[in-house]
């Protein structure tokens, strides 16, 4: 071998090195906090969390600032610190306005380099959950005015229900499709095997909807709150990829209480939510002469799920009976659903980005060609093919700690103080049990627990 082409070897296992290293930090950062949130002792997780963060080399980029403050808000809520969590979680939602001024710019940029490259701007379901889970941390204060602000950011004329009801309107029976498109009149195919996205058909949030509801109910409007249940159900009728489980008879429940009697309402997330993790996909360039070239590698996100053990959930009310919460919505699927909203631009962006990368690989190489001839030319082209994917990487951004499923429930009962105690089932076995003791539940107000379990 030549000195020139040992030199270019080199730099082909510099490219893999850098690849190996750098997918292999990005699952290990989040381990030690996943253990925490896994046992439920979430202050270990916020601690670990902020370690972390203040070590020389902090968890969370500038870049990534809606992601540090999403984190740590939700695990300060699940530890019960109400108004950290609010801060926090206000914080990011702030931030994810902000990003969205700045997304003209960095989205052409992100044609050049990647979306890695532009600072997190959230996801629409980031932002709809952020404010479902203040609204619960205004209620835990005992400010229910201020919870329901929060979810008429969701739900009132021109909130961000709305907004995205407009933005998801149509989008086709592929959102991809036309990217597609674009792609083939410029004379480009594409391999039907890369993901390319499906049909986004949601546009409403029955958990949103559900603690409209209540929080309508808790402060005496029921009209506000009858309008409020008819938008719930219309979310089961209008989503039906989503909301493919039965109508929450409890949900109804909630609004028929018997004179002289209390409701209590209980509100479980269970589990952890799929995470992006960067799927590799090959397809082909046939159009360039060098054989190095013509085999392309695209780097796109792909959800893993992270499935609960929690099969069942049982309340059971000391002197007052029992009864098992419904599922109402699965967080998991509206967050892979609203992601497919925005696939195809993202699809596209990478396919012309990588279509670029190996363009100016292949000129490089035609230009060694000439001066050089064949043999280092196809070296040439190996070597920028190697560093064109090494420079790849899938945006796999998201926050880690919002939970897969949300289930509710409730019974009327006598106005009284009473012992609550939920236990968690999995294959007809109790895996977990939370009491709450000396619940008081009042007559004409909103009497709401809310239990956690993210195994």
């Amino acid at each position: 071998m030549t000195k020139r082409q040992g030199s270019v070897c080199l730099i082909l296992l510099a490219c893999l090195g850098f690849l190996v290293f750098s997918c292999a930090t990005k699952s290990a950062a989040y381990k030690n906090i996943d253990q925490a949130v896994y046992q439920n002792e979430f202050e270990i997780g916020i601690e670990t969390l902020v370690k972390k963060q203040e070590s020389k080399k902090p968890m969370y980029s500038e870049k990534n600032a809606v992601l540090l403050y999403l984190d740590k808000g939700l695990l300060e809520h699940y530890a019960g610190r109400s108004s950290d969590s609010s801060k926090d979680l206000q914080e990011a939602e702030r931030l994810i306005a902000e990003a969205y001024t700045k997304s003209i710019t960095a989205d052409v940029a992100s044609y050049i380099a990647n979306d890695n490259t532009k600072e997190y701007p959230g996801e629409d379901f980031e932002d709809i959950y952020l404010n479902v889970f203040n609204a619960l941390n205004y209620y835990r204060a005992g400010n229910i005015e201020g919870a329901l602000v929060e979810i008429r950011r969701l739900t009132e004329s021109s909130g961000k229900l709305d907004m995205l009801g407009r933005k998801y309107e149509g989008t086709g029976p592929n959102a991809g499709e036309h990217m597609l498109a674009q792609l083939r009149k410029l004379g480009l195919s594409v391999n039907p095997q890369l993901p390319q996205g499906k049909s986004v058909n949601f546009s409403n949030s029955a958990l949103a909807r559900y603690l409209s509801v209540l929080f309508y109910l808790g402060e005496g409007k029921t009209d506000d709150a009858r309008i409020e249940f008819e938008q719930l159900r219309a979310a089961f009728a209008a989503n039906p990829n989503i909301y493919s489980n039965p109508f929450p008879k409890s949900a109804e429940d909630a609004r028929t209480v018997p004179r002289g009697k209390a409701r209590l309402n209980v509100i479980g997330f269970t589990g952890l939510s799929p995470i992006k993790e960067e799927g590799v996909f090959v397809s082909f360039f046939p159009f360039f002469r060098y054989l190095a070239l013509q085999k392309s590698e695209f780097k796109l996100p792909k959800f893993i799920k992270r499935p609960s053990s929690i099969d069942r959930i049982e309340v059971a009310i000391e002197g007052g009976g029992a009864f098992n919460l419904e599922l109402l919505e699965d967080m998991g699927a509206v967050m892979e659903e609203t992601y497919n909203a925005r696939f195809g631009n993202l699809f596209f962006k990478t396919y012309i980005r990588v279509l670029l990368k190996y363009t100016t690989a292949y000129i490089t190489a035609a230009v060694v060609e000439e001066k050089q001839g064949a043999i280092l030319a196809n070296l040439s082209a190996l070597a920028a093919k190697k560093t064109a994917d090494a420079t790849e990487s899938a945006d796999i951004r998201m926050s880690h700690y919002l939970p897969d499923k949300a289930y509710i429930g409730g019974i009327n009962l006598d106005p009284g103080t009473y012992n609550v105690v939920i236990n968690f089932y999995s294959r007809g076995s109790v895996v977990a049990r939370k009491e709450y003791r000396d619940v008081n539940v009042k007559a004409n107000t909103l009497n709401l627990v809310e239990t956690i379990n993210l195994k």
